[in-house]
């Protein structure tokens, strides 16, 4: 061994050394938000499942399983199964409508594909609360929806407080994620794969079950995940458009903590949750592997 690679060998430790301090500090700010922001909340979160309420509210520090009995109550299971299918269809809608839609702009031209992107992303731009109370306004009773089918002597209909337009507020909130990695997916695939499957004799819908679906798959799941995970947990468009009759997990996280000051069984409706996500999360993995 020479002398200059023994020189190179412990050069190269010592420059790592010295840039340790620099990527520290650019590190530290987005490890404090964590630590502050995600861990400390999340590990006082799971502490408080196995504590008890307090009479009056609050948390009596005496350590009970008694949160995850409640939790299997016929009552709280049903809101649990009422959030998984109303967050399931409006997941399956969002694929059928983001799926032809991402297409349709992946085949668009370059400055098109700008352009349809933006209009994609636009509704983001406006606040949460005011596109769905801009809901409320339209498919109220005296709404624009409903005026325009009385004129036709169609109307009025009961458009509001239903699970129909729960599903609907939460499609229309959620598409451009579901558009979005259907796009990324569609437009990272080759066209010539296509080619070649039509010149094999290969019908478009063939084409499309044996060779676009498959390779698009991870934009799919990930898609999905997007939309179904804030579906499962939302709480302002049950209470907004549904008008408080159907009640999901969401909801019912919220009442715990604000108004029943419920805080260990809140904590454990919040737990249950964060565990629906992580298998998800684990899905989401299997699928991207296996794809």
């Amino acid at each position: 061994m020479t002398r200059s690679t023994v020189s190179g060998a412990t050069a190269a430790p010592r420059s790592r050394r010295s840039r340790a301090p620099g990527r520290l500090a650019f590190l530290g700010p987005g490890l404090a938000y964590l630590i502050v922001l995600l861990l400390v909340p999340l590990a006082l979160l799971l502490s408080y499942t196995v504590f008890r309420r307090g009479r009056f509210g609050g948390v009596v520090y005496e350590v009970t399983g008694e949160n995850f009995t409640r939790l299997l109550d016929p009552l709280y299971l049903g809101v649990i199964a009422s959030s998984l299918k109303l967050a399931t269809i409006a997941t399956v809608i969002a694929l059928l409508v983001g799926y032809p839609t991402a297409y349709l702009i992946a085949q668009l031209p370059r400055k098109w594909k700008t352009v349809a992107l933006v209009a994609i992303v636009l509704p983001f731009w406006t606040n949460f609360l005011v596109r769905i109370y801009a809901w409320i306004v339209l498919l109220s009773g005296p709404g624009l929806v409903n005026s325009t089918l009385e004129g036709l002597g169609l109307g009025p209909f009961e458009f509001l407080y239903n699970q129909g337009t729960i599903v609907t507020g939460l499609v229309y909130s959620y598409l451009p994620l579901m558009v979005l990695p259907l796009y990324a997916a569609i437009e990272r695939l080759d066209p010539q794969l296509r080619e070649a499957s039509a010149n094999l004799g290969a019908r478009p819908a063939r084409t499309f079950v044996s060779v676009t679906l498959p390779l698009t798959l991870p934009g799919v799941v990930t898609g999905c995940l997007f939309v179904f995970v804030p579906s499962f947990g939302n709480f302002i468009i049950p209470e907004l458009l549904g008008g408080g009759r159907s009640i999901m997990v969401g909801n019912l996280v919220r009442d715990q903590f604000l108004k029943a000051r419920d805080w260990p069984f809140g904590s454990t409706l919040a737990l249950a949750l964060l565990a629906v996500l992580v298998v998800l999360l684990l899905l989401q993995a299997w699928s991207a592997r296996r794809a």
